[in-house]
């Protein structure tokens, strides 16, 4: 139910799963493994998978932090955003693309929840699109020493937000990784 007209296909993005970004991350084997079953999946069904790919101080371009892990591979064909801040959408090429493609719909998974997936999040919804959160292929690193929930309970509050978030004419929601369904179109 996108609001951006003729653009019916959804697509996977996959935010920010950097080597500095996942070193420390909350179950950091469960929701990779998560991820790559949603990029295997997407592939497979023909779904676009767009890839984000943040830069900072603490992940210097060409650096080994900022790289992805190892254990997703980027096709050549497959978009790479590059980004300096929260949202994906925010001074990049994120838009041209997803329109381009006829994108109106997004399943988003990576890191870190509390910061750059919910940026992008509610970035996507305010520009029209529909957009699903992987439940359980987000996290984030502890920040409880500065005041913040534990990882657990930040990722859990951000799903349990998402899942009744609305927008006029949009949809939002969570799902498990289990009951993502690619190849499915958004309604033009």
């Amino acid at each position: 139910m996108t609001t951006l007209t003729g653009r019916p296909h959804t697509a996977l993005l996959v935010i920010d799963v950097q080597n500095g970004v996942m070193a420390t991350a909350h179950d950091r084997s469960n929701v990779l493994a998560n991820i790559v079953t949603l990029v295997d999946r997407a592939r497979a069904a023909g779904t676009e998978v767009v890839w984000v790919q943040h830069t900072s101080d603490e992940l210097p371009r060409g650096s080994s932090t900022w790289e992805y892990v190892p254990e997703l591979v980027r096709r050549e064909d497959e978009p790479l955003v590059h980004k300096l801040y929260g949202d994906s959408f925010e001074d990049t090429d994120l838009e041209e693309i997803l329109s381009a493609r006829g994108i109106g719909g997004l399943v988003v998974a990576g890191a870190q929840t509390d910061a750059c997936i919910r940026s992008t999040l509610h970035g996507a919804l305010t520009r029209g699109y529909d957009v699903t959160l992987v439940a359980d292929a987000h996290t984030t690193e502890d920040l409880s020493a500065y005041g913040a929930p534990p990882p657990g309970q930040v990722i859990a509050h951000t799903n349990m937000y998402w899942q009744y978030q609305t927008a006029p004419g949009r949809t939002a929601g969570t799902v498990p990784t289990a009951e993502v369904e690619f190849g499915v179109k958004t309604p033009a």
